[in-house]
């Protein structure tokens, strides 16, 4: 039979030490949201959010439970004292040129003796990329704004990125204590006509297959954007349902932009039947204007005939009226591709441009690629060429892949840019603004930080005839079957001699009957 245990004795076990664990305050915080944004070309971009800060030094303290930081990623962070992480699958191309530029871009790191830079140009991104990801989450893909997140939906899109960053982050202004970072985003671009059957009007339901239902119990803050920049209360040339709940305006990558905001945390935003299905509909067809055209974007291809010799050209645009500004480039060439660096050409507005800064590191072959960057001033309204010439090398018929005429495909070309604003930007306090807006925060309000990919390349190498080897080897196959076949056949077979016969009984018919007709037998 169990003795009882004293009231006071239970009271102390509860307040132990592991009891004032429990009631300190959490170290962890969750916050999600996700960002819906019309563009200019008719699609829709939906961006979600999600952002686990722990007040922990990892890489000091021995950590040993986790809450809602990943224990994967934190152990990885200890182990290998790592300092930044920025790992993102993409399949499809961002268009500067008619999205406009995007959210989120992958941050720079000049400091070379720690930055570990690698991309794969071609990678089939699919289900099994997506469950791992979602599976970092605190409430997985249960609650909160992952319930959205249907794989048959997210990879029948215009474009899809998923994204893991994880960095330290300052606790307070003089950086005496960091806190470890990890935000996991993903953005698609929906076809609104294709999803909308011909219309522009959208809702949840109608591209993601679901709606949302409740907050994730964990997080801190769960919200929808939606931006209705474009919404003219006199004209209401578009209706929001539900009506939000009230507005957030800040100046966004150098136009000022209106969102509604949707706070799931509101008990009175998901009704009775719990079910949160946001709408934008047209009262009236939009006017089909052209689209804005951002300060940067850029354009890169291959030119060139043979497969001896080529050119590889980057131009990039800037379309601001009077200011010059600079931009990184950097370009990540494959060995096979051997760069003629005497050739590298840089011209602006007809004249020869020539970078403040320039780094190369020549390639080892099947050991690492080329790497060339540099720091190029772009005048104002101008387009800047940027070639440089290459000759194809030759590889093992081992190393070619299993569709080699496809081609080889190049790595995109990246750019990094403080773009000009129109709009000035008051200073904000990022803890408290949205996710969107404080992934990569600027202290100076006339300039935005502003990543860009180029489109990857495919070329062509010289490529043996694959065939010929087949057809080597059918011919002689037959060639030792005809041959060998014969001579088996002459050395293994016995070979009789057959006496003739007296005849068989079509014989005796045949006597039969010429001895009636009187001629000779046979």
């Amino acid at each position: 039979m169990a003795a009882a245990i004293p009231l006071s004795l239970l009271v102390l076990l509860l307040l132990g030490p592991g009891g004032w664990c429990l009631a300190e305050h959490p170290r962890d915080s969750l916050r999600e949201e996700l960002v819906i944004t019309p563009l200019p070309s008719g699609d829709v971009a939906a961006t979600f959010q999600f952002r686990t800060r722990w007040d922990s030094e990892l890489q000091r303290e021995g950590v040993s439970h986790y809450r809602l930081f990943p224990k994967a990623l934190g152990q990885l962070i200890s182990k290998y004292s790592l300092r930044e992480l920025h790992l993102s699958f993409t399949q499809g191309f961002w268009r500067t040129r008619y999205w406009g530029p995007p959210f989120l871009q992958a941050p720079s790191d000049t400091d070379h003796y720690f930055l570990r830079y690698a991309v794969l140009p071609r990678e089939v991104v699919c289900t099994e990329n997506l469950t791992p990801w979602k599976k970092l989450l605190p409430c997985s893909s249960k609650a909160g704004l992952s319930v959205l997140l249907k794989a048959d939906r997210l990879f029948h899109t215009s474009y899809h990125s998923q994204a893991v960053h994880i960095r330290p982050v300052c606790r307070n202004a003089r950086c005496t204590s960091i806190s470890w970072e990890l935000r996991q985003t993903l953005s698609v671009v929906f076809d609104a006509f294709i999803t909308g059957q011909g219309k522009k009007d959208w809702s949840l339901f109608r591209m993601f297959s679901r709606t949302l239902t409740e907050p994730c119990p964990l997080a801190s803050e769960s919200r929808v954007y939606v931006d209705i920049t474009n919404y003219n209360q006199d004209n209401e040339t578009l209706e929001v349902h539900p009506s939000p709940t009230t507005t957030y305006q800040d100046v966004i990558l150098g136009t000022r932009k209106t969102y509604a905001i949707y706070d799931l945390l509101d008990s009175a935003m998901i009704n009775n039947s719990r079910n949160l299905n946001i709408q934008l509909k047209w009262k009236r067809p939009p006017e089909n204007e052209a689209p804005p055209v951002p300060f940067l974007h850029a354009q890169r291809y291959v030119s060139g005939y043979g497969l001896q010799k080529g050119e590889l050209s980057t131009l990039l645009y800037n379309t601001h009226p009077y200011r010059a500004f600079p931009v990184l480039l950097l370009d990540t060439v494959p060995w096979y591709l051997r760069l003629y660096v005497h050739t590298l050409t840089i011209t602006s507005k007809g004249k020869e441009n020539k970078p403040s800064y320039i780094h190369y590191q020549p390639a080892q072959d099947r050991l690492q690629p080329h790497l060339l960057e540099m720091l190029i001033q772009l005048p104002a309204n101008s387009v800047t060429k940027v070639s440089i010439q290459f000759e194809r090398a030759l590889l093992k018929w081992t190393e070619y892949t299993p569709d080699p005429n496809h081609g080889f495909y190049v790595s995109p070309s990246v750019l990094s840019a403080l773009v000009p604003s129109m709009v000035a930007a008051k200073p904000v306090d990022w803890e408290e603004s949205p996710l969107f807006n404080s992934l990569f925060p600027v202290s100076d309000g006339s300039n935005y930080f502003v990543r860009l990919y180029t489109e990857p390349l495919l070329v062509n190498l010289p490529t043996p005839d694959f065939s010929m080897p087949y057809n080597v080897i059918c011919l002689t196959c037959t060639v030792v079957a005809v041959c060998y076949g014969s001579f088996y056949n002459l050395l293994t077979r016995t070979f009789h001699i057959e006496e003739p016969r007296t005849g068989g009984l079509a014989k005796r018919l045949a006597n039969l009957i010429r001895r009636a007709r009187g001629v000779p037998l046979l």
